[in-house]
């Protein structure tokens, strides 16, 4: 059974519930060992705030990327279909040649850092054309008010926001942007079981 995808509790747990939906989006209910939740928890929300306080500047970029080797050794124990991949720097980009991008076409999930008022994960879940679509944790009230970006409640299961790819791409500081190429990172999951080849393609949609 797949379960509706969830909204961070607090102001700093975008990591870890971004990668829970990656998970979930991945996965059936009955197929997901508690231990992969354990962890994502036990490991995430390990940067210190300003004020000295643990967790109050969310999670880092070690924590994401020993997260991602993790998951995927775990998934070489044959618990779990899962593997992952980590990318930095000019790796996390858009273009048709992308392991991004094509993660993405094959059915995958990526955990991606973007700028919302503040450097912030988010889970994209799929990619038409030049869009993107999303799923960000971090529930707002009222309208988004983020130019070119459409938000939804209809796809509880899958995405809330459909991004332009050129959106996500700008290298400067901007909302749902990757930001500068040094700053940039990305988390890649695959389901084992599900994932296309090379030669297809998810028909995403809308």
């Amino acid at each position: 059974m797949k379960v509706p995808l969830r909204y961070q509790i607090t102001e700093y747990d975008c990591g870890p519930t971004s990668l829970l939906n990656a998970v979930s989006f991945l996965f059936e209910r009955e197929e997901i060992p508690p231990e992969v939740v354990r962890n994502i928890m036990l490991f995430c929300l390990d940067s210190y705030g300003a004020d000295g306080f643990s967790g109050k500047s969310g999670t880092s970029h070690t924590a994401m990327q020993f997260l991602s080797h993790w998951l995927d050794g775990f998934g070489r124990t044959g618990r779990l279909a899962l593997s992952s991949a980590y990318l930095s720097g000019r790796e996390v980009e858009l273009g048709q040649n992308s392991r991004l991008r094509d993660a993405l076409l094959r059915g995958g999930a990526a955990v991606v850092r973007v700028d919302f008022e503040g450097w912030h994960y988010i889970l994209l879940t799929g990619i038409r054309g030049e869009d993107v679509y999303a799923f960000d944790p971090y529930r707002i009230d009222g309208l988004l008010s983020v130019e070119g970006v459409r938000a939804t409640d209809e796809y509880p299961e899958r995405y809330n926001r459909v991004i332009p790819a050129r959106l996500l791409s700008r290298e400067d500081v901007a909302p749902y942007a990757f930001g500068p190429v040094e700053t940039r990172e990305a988390v890649l999951l695959f389901n084992g079981n599900t994932a296309l080849t090379t030669d297809e393609t998810v028909e995403y949609m809308i």
